[in-house]
This record gives structure tokens, C-alpha cells and sequence, in this order.
């Protein structure tokens, strides 16, 4: 039987201890890792051994892998993303706050991320925390965002009229027609998360683009006023990478920023995600 450590973190997530994820997880083990990953909406694992194949093994226990459309594929493995910067490059992926694949009828459930090749120093994911954001909200900031839907697209991000396709990330961000080809989606400015069934803050910087049925300037002012509250420092972790380091994160519950501050270095990460489903209020 696996001896496993669940150490929660001060602002959002927990550390696993005592799981070699290659060697599999018993029953048991697993259902407390699941337990965790839906109270805490985010897991770091450290000092792991994953080959790609235990990578995909370990994603699939959770559901389906979600074949990413724009990231550049794992030449062996397609279920795997790669987030790779070249010393060369400028640009990272995943620069600015954002929750993955918000712009789906049927948001993504989490993200897998595996350490493969790291700099010697920079490179951190800041996480955030959206039961704590949600909590925060003054009454008045509740009351206002009940019943509300936001507007989420891919274009401005993904689509040919994206600012990558004008940078050193367009040979790692492919597939523009796709995303020209995606209808932007509605979800509920706060949902009743899946898992957990807490309530959790769901916009984000990076994907939401409105509020449904509102005119841009208030929405504008009242999203600013939510990523406030969803960005102070008592809900935000920052990850440091290790080699063997494994982050899993769920897309419902949290909001991430990798950093880009390790220019002229090496960067790369292997990611998975793994479909979720439609979200309700």
C-alpha cells in the first residue's frame, strides 16, 4: 500500500508526498490523490521518474486526454503537448494569467505539466486560487455577479489575427484556422465546481472576453475588479521547478502564469490535459 503525505500549501494547492507515480498507485492512494485534486484544485508532485507512456498512464486515470489543437505534438506521443522556449526565443507560452481551454463549451478538467528540461534558475508557474477568489468577493461583488455569463474566445490568442503568429512563438503555436473556426462560448461568471461542488470565480485574463449582455466598458471595469481580488498575493502560489517535478492542476479551480525570466536558456515541459465537462452555476 502506497504511503502517501498530502501537505496543503498557505495560499492554493497541496504537495503529494511519498507517490512514485511511474510505479503506479493502488486504489487507495489514487482515491486520496483524487480526493486532494478536487479540495485543493491543485497537486505538485517532486523528485519523479515519469517516462511519456507513465505520463499518459497516470492522466488517463482521471478521463479522457484532450488532444491539444495548437501546441506543437510530442513527436512520439500526441496525447502529449510540448511548452518548450528555445535560448533564442523571447516569447514563452502561457505568459499572462489564464485558465487552459476556458474557450470550450466543455472546459478542459485539468492540466498535467512534467518537467523535461529546465534553466538554472527562473522559469517558475504562479497559481492561483478561485475558491479563495470567489470567497473574497465583497457581498456587493456577489450579489452583482450572480446569474452572470461571461464571454470566453480562442481567436485572440489562437486565430490568425493573434499577436504570436507576429512573434518567435509561431513555429510552437500552430493550427490558426482552428480557432478562427471555434464560436466564442458563454459559462457562468461563478460556478459550482464539478468535483468539489464549491463555488469558484470562472474568468480569466487570458480567454475572457466579455459579459453576455453587457456593453464592453462596464464589463471591462467589472472584470478588472474580480481579477483584483483573484490576483492579491494570499491566493497565489509560485512553483518552483525541480527536475522530476510534476504539476497538476485543475482548469475550474485555478488560474496560471509561467514566467518568463530565463532568456538565453532552455526551457521545456510536457503537457496533458484532460477533458472535462459543461459547467453550471
Amino acid at each position: 500500500m502506497t504511503a502517501l503525505s498530502i501537505q496543503p500549501l498557505p495560499a492554493v494547492g497541496a504537495e503529494v508526498r511519498g507517490a512514485q507515480l511511474a510505479q503506479g498507485l493502488d486504489e487507495a492512494a489514487f482515491g486520496r490523490v483524487r480526493d486532494a485534486f478536487a479540495e485543493h484544485g491543485l497537486l505538485f508532485f517532486r523528485d519523479q521518474t515519469l517516462a511519456e507512456t507513465d505520463h499518459i498512464a497516470f492522466a488517463e486515470r482521471f478521463g479522457k486526454i484532450n488532444v491539444n489543437r495548437f501546441f506543437a505534438a510530442h513527436p512520439d506521443h500526441p496525447q502529449i503537448a510540448l511548452v518548450a522556449k528555445e535560448p533564442e526565443q523571447k516569447q514563452n507560452i502561457g505568459g499572462g494569467w489564464h485558465t487552459d481551454h476556458s474557450y470550450d463549451e466543455e472546459p478542459a478538467l485539468g492540466s498535467m505539466l512534467v518537467a523535461r528540461e529546465l534553466p538554472p534558475e527562473g522559469g517558475d508557474t504562479w497559481f492561483a486560487g478561485m475558491y479563495a477568489a470567489y470567497d473574497a468577493l465583497s457581498d456587493e461583488l456577489k450579489e452583482t455577479v450572480e446569474g452572470l455569463r461571461a464571454v470566453h474566445s480562442a481567436h485572440h490568442i489562437f486565430g490568425t489575427r493573434a499577436d504570436v503568429y507576429r512573434g518567435d512563438a509561431r513555429d510552437r503555436i500552430g493550427n490558426a484556422s482552428a480557432a478562427d473556426d471555434l464560436h466564442d462560448v458563454t459559462h457562468p461568471v461563478v460556478i459550482r465546481h464539478p468535483l468539489s461542488g464549491r463555488r469558484a470565480l470562472y474568468v480569466n485574463p487570458g480567454f475572457t472576453i466579455g459579459i453576455a449582455g453587457w456593453e464592453p466598458e462596464p464589463a471591462k471595469e467589472l472584470l478588472g475588479k474580480l481579477y483584483r481580488v483573484a490576483t492579491d498575493a494570499r491566493h497565489v502560489t509560485r512553483f518552483r521547478w525541480e527536475p522530476g517535478s510534476v504539476a497538476f492542476w485543475d482548469n475550474r479551480a485555478t488560474w496560471h502564469w509561467a514566467q518568463n525570466d530565463y532568456h538565453g536558456h532552455r526551457r521545456v515541459m510536457h503537457r496533458i490535459t484532460i477533458e472535462g465537462c459543461a459547467l453550471g452555476a
